[in-house]
């Protein structure tokens, strides 16, 4: 009598193909100098999974410098990233720990110094019609703190990415 020989299902699920549509990551990054590149590694990889080879060149931009200047102004030890694919646009958020200040120059002063920052940010959303900016965690957020947030419409990116 011989035994039945039975296959194991393959690991990657097919019902699910990887989409641009079907992007939805999270990722709990540390607050140091290294999390920019890695967080810029990762949206490659991720991107590239998805399809989107054409908008990688802006969306590693726009990553970097968010990811950047979310561990610059944390104080604590983690940052929380976030990537979807919604409407033919690239939606990206950082979250980093750091609260709104209660008084009114001290808010107007931390915004300026992060926009001051932000500049090449602001540059590459121009370049590609995107929208960004920066305020306090909407709830339910990963933590009390700062949202910085972009929409790269993948038009755009793509045109960038063609310039770059």
């Amino acid at each position: 009598m011989s035994a039945a020989v039975t296959v194991c299902p393959h690991p990657v699920d097919t019902r699910t193909p990887r989409v641009p549509e079907n992007l939805a990551y999270s990722l709990t990054l540390p607050a140091s100098l290294a999390s920019p590149a890695v967080a810029r590694s990762a949206a490659r990889t991720i991107l590239e999974a998805h399809g989107l080879y054409d908008v990688t060149a802006a969306a590693i931009q726009v990553i970097g410098e968010l990811a950047a200047c979310a561990c610059l102004f944390t104080p604590s030890d983690s940052v929380y990233l976030s990537l979807r694919y919604r409407d033919d646009a690239l939606r990206i958020s950082l979250y980093d720990g750091h609260p709104r200040h209660a008084h009114r120059r001290l808010a107007a002063a931390c915004d300026g110094r992060r926009r001051s920052l932000l500049l090449l940010l602001a540059c590459v959303m121009h370049a590609c019609d995107g929208e960004w900016g920066f305020g306090e965690s909407p709830a339910p957020a990963p933590d009390d703190g700062t949202r910085l947030w972009a929409v790269l419409p993948g038009e755009g990116a793509r045109q960038y990415g063609q310039v770059a």
